[in-house]
């Protein structure tokens, strides 16, 4: 007849493992609690405060703000001038009596820009406005991609030091399973040992794990602008969602929508609208005067005064202003398509990223963990008829351990690479019905 202890043992382990048979999810507890009682930490909330408190964002926010002040200026008429003088007499602003020749006036002098001109500058300080926009998009989509990625750390982190609690109580239980064989005369003192060291070595890792989860959780709080040690709940579950589209619809996608990009063209605009702004400088603005004056013993004279400017150093001064201008379009366009390229290149890597994700998750789910289900299933068996010691039966429960935690693992990974090529393309991948999760220890039956 099988141990009693042994059955409950593995009872237990599969009841709080968090793996449902054949890839159906169990609901977990804690203590009384129902899960819709248990407080999480849900990515689109942290996703959300990030960006609102973000100083980052907020800056590139009021650079916009700054740079729209600009576009009514750079439209405007430049200021008029106002002048006054007079002759004859030393007094300010008096004219000499009975002397025609004095005079005291007024002068008011407008510029106008060639006809074109302003139309180009207002155009120009509106691209300024909108490669801005597309800084601050990119920024949001970076903190996003940023802020994702601490999430699904910070999930590893709690799943794994889940997981970890979960199988240091299955080996505590087998240990005391162990030691009850050895009074009993049904097992070796070295058995009884062996669990117990292997508990010892777990509690180092769970160490390690709280430590690596209190700096994910520092992350996270620095990133929602809290402080560094306020506490979080545990992270909801993740599903793994769905690759968006194929390599080349990423391709496409991500040139038409990176925010880099985007921001980068906008520059090239900019650049043809100043080539061409440096060519209207070679048209000449026309300058108007109005004069008024009035003189001793005399009539009140009015005058009016027309006059151009006349761009004959153009190939010192505006012939260079074009060149300029026109070396700073082709920079913009070589920007762009750098950027275009490394594109390309950060799209594949994040798509091959996740794929080998997909994968591995897929082996774990279907192969690995309830292969090693049934191994773990089958040494205890053997374990309880004494046909072997409880070192395999150890080893089992550790790898079903490092199975389970790297099922998380790679979970993590494939949602974060998903997340960064979601930041280059601009679609969001969307939620996938399931991808099964690994699959729980079995129960043994009795026989």
């Amino acid at each position: 007849m099988k141990s009693p202890w042994l059955y409950a043992l593995l009872v237990a382990y599969s009841a709080t493992s968090g793996w449902a048979q054949q890839g159906q999810t169990a609901p977990q507890t804690d203590g009384n609690r129902t899960p819709a009682d248990v407080q999480v930490l849900r990515l689109d909330d942290v996703v959300r405060e990030a960006l609102e408190k973000s100083p980052e964002a907020e800056s590139a926010l009021h650079a916009i703000k700054a740079l729209q002040y600009r576009i009514a200026p750079a439209k405007a008429l430049p200021d008029p001038t106002v002048a006054v003088g007079w002759a004859g007499n030393p007094a300010p602003f008096s004219i000499m009596a009975h002397d025609a020749s004095s005079y005291r006036g007024v002068t008011v002098s407008e510029q106008f820009p060639f006809p074109g001109k302003r139309k180009l500058q207002g155009a120009i300080a509106g691209k300024d406005v909108e490669a801005a926009q597309a800084n601050y998009e990119a920024i949001r989509r970076r903190l996003t991609a940023e802020v994702k990625a601490a999430y699904y750390e910070y999930f590893y982190d709690d799943k794994a030091l889940q997981t970890a609690h979960r199988n240091k109580a299955t080996l505590e239980e087998l240990a005391q399973i162990a030691a009850a064989q050895y009074r009993a005369g049904k097992a070796a003192q070295p058995d009884v040992l062996r669990a117990q060291v292997e508990v010892s070595l777990l509690l180092k890792k769970i160490v390690e794990l709280e430590a690596q989860r209190s700096a994910a959780q520092a992350q996270l709080n620095a990133q929602m602008q809290h402080a560094p040690e306020s506490p979080l709940p545990p992270a909801e579950e993740a599903e793994p969602a769905a690759m968006p589209a194929s390599l080349d619809q990423l391709y496409a996608l991500a040139a038409e929508n990176d925010a880099d990009a985007q921001g980068d063209q906008k520059l090239i605009e900019r650049g043809q609208l100043a080539v061409a702004l440096a060519e209207k400088q070679l048209r000449p603005d026309l300058g108007v005067s109005y004069m008024f004056q009035q003189r001793a013993d005399q009539p009140d004279m009015n005058g009016l005064t027309f006059s151009v400017n006349l761009p004959i150093f153009s190939k010192s001064k505006q012939r260079q202003a074009i060149g300029e201008a026109s070396e700073n379009l082709i920079s913009a366009g070589k920007t762009r398509d750098g950027r275009l390229n490394q594109l390309r290149l950060a799209v594949r890597q994040q798509y091959l990223a996740a794929k080998a994700a997909e994968k591995l998750m897929s082996l774990y789910t279907k192969g690995v963990i309830p292969q090693g289900s049934l191994a773990l299933e089958s040494s205890m068996a053997s374990y309880q008829t004494g046909k072997i010691a409880i070192q395999p039966v150890i080893e089992n429960i550790t790898t079903l351990l490092d199975y389970e935690t790297d099922y998380y693992r790679q979970l993590a990974d494939y949602q974060t690479a998903l997340a960064r090529m979601e930041s280059l393309t601009g679609e969001v991948a969307p939620a996938l019905p399931s991808v099964a999760e690994p699959a729980k220890q079995l129960v043994p039956k009795e026989k």
